[in-house]
């Protein structure tokens, strides 16, 4: 074989070699509690994204390249969660993650990506200091498209002393990162407002009495229990309301719209308040779309998401990164960053369209003029009145 030969040969080669790797899929890694009490809100998100990627893939992917979902069960043990970190980095090379939805996770999970240069998309916690953990260092790779405490707190206090104008106060919250962290933005709010609580009480997850706590709230004359943990351990909180025959409101954050909670708390659960950036509702024809796309993809029990927030702040992640890597021309964590942190065209969500949502210094997408408040009536969350 001659040289020119050979070269042309070689050459063909390479070319099917370098198309071979265009079309290599991005993975992008998605983890979160698919088992355990968190499941609900996991599994949820998990869907949503799916639906995105499927839409996306169907529509010819990113950069000519399908998404390729790497899904890890977090488990919502913070041990869990490194482990998976440096597997998803190391041996998976993924381009981004989305997921976490336990604060504690993500505190001890995302420095990994951090240290690597890949993107993190908090779709469910909201611990608020997760986008600032690394607030400090040149670049900050850690993102969120989910109401964060100090967002929840504030709405909760509104709606709690403002509104509704009740001066006696309990809160209630989980011995976790989440319940604690959100516990302090709550009594930091409370203090704005001149409110000092009256009783202030932790739990364990896993508790199934909460008489102690409640009793002391009682005594103490709370007109209103303020809540920070997730749907089991809420629930043991309204029955245990129930069995003390003590009837006053609770509010808290978005965790009481929870399947297990709504569920185990039955007729407890109703009027319940929380904030939310997404209602199962088909309010308009993109949030229909995939509301409908949702139910007859996974057929939850009576049609309704096991954890509509997390479905929705799931999907809106995976737009929200494809959009970043198509204006970045690239899979480059760098690259991506530098794109979320100046996205030029809008995206259009389920919870909101995004519209330059994210800069160097803000990494937070939601506010709050995309929160609104939630309700239980009749097991299902609606739009409160």
């Amino acid at each position: 074989m001659n040289f020119s030969m050979k070269a042309l040969v070689a050459g063909v080669a390479l070319g099917f070699s370098m198309s071979g790797m265009a079309a290599e899929p991005i993975k992008i890694g998605v983890t979160g509690p698919f088992t355990g009490g968190s499941a609900p809100m996991g599994v949820s998100m998990r869907d949503g994204v799916k639906l995105a990627v499927q839409e996306i893939n169907a529509k010819g992917g990113v950069l000519g390249r399908q998404l390729q979902m790497v899904e890890r069960d977090d488990e919502a043990k913070p041990e869990r969660g490194v482990q998976i970190a440096q597997e998803l980095i190391n041996k998976e090379r993924v381009a981004a993650t989305v997921g976490y939805i336990n604060t504690t996770v993500a505190l001890a999970s995302q420095r990994f990506y951090q240290n690597a240069k890949i993107p993190v998309m908090n779709n469910v916690a909201t611990g608020s200091v997760i986008t600032k953990q690394f607030a400090n260092q040149p670049e900050n790779y850690i993102f969120r498209n989910s109401a964060s405490d100090t967002i929840q707190s504030a709405m909760i206090v509104e709606e709690a002393i403002t509104r509704r104008g009740f001066k006696k106060v309990a809160i209630l919250a989980d011995s976790t990162s989440y319940g604690q962290l959100g516990r302090e933005d709550l009594e930091k709010t409370l203090e704005q407002k001149g409110i000092k609580p009256v009783a202030v009480e932790k739990y364990n997850l896993k508790d199934v009495d909460m008489t102690p706590q409640l009793l002391k709230a009682k005594q103490a004359g709370a007109e209103v229990v303020l809540t920070y943990g997730i749907g089991p351990e809420l629930a043991q909180i309204a029955n245990g309301m129930e069995k003390l025959n003590w009837k006053v409101p609770m509010i808290g954050s978005w965790t009481l719209a929870m399947a297990n909670f709504i569920d185990n708390a039955g007729k407890n659960s109703e009027g319940t308040r929380m904030p939310q950036t997404f209602i199962q509702e088909g309010d308009t024809a993109r949030r229909k779309a995939f509301i409908d796309a949702y139910v007859k993809a996974y057929n939850p029990p009576g049609g309704r998401m096991p954890s509509a927030v997390s479905a929705a702040q799931g999907y809106d992640s995976i737009y929200l990164l494809a959009a970043a890597m198509k204006q970045a021309g690239s899979t480059e964590g760098p690259k991506v960053k530098a794109a979320l942190e100046n996205l030029n065209e809008k995206v259009e969500g389920v919870v909101t369209t995004y519209n330059k949502p994210y800069s160097k210094l803000d990494h937070e997408a939601i506010n709050f003029e995309n929160t609104r408040f939630g309700e239980v009536r009749g097991g299902r969350v609606v739009l409160a009145k």
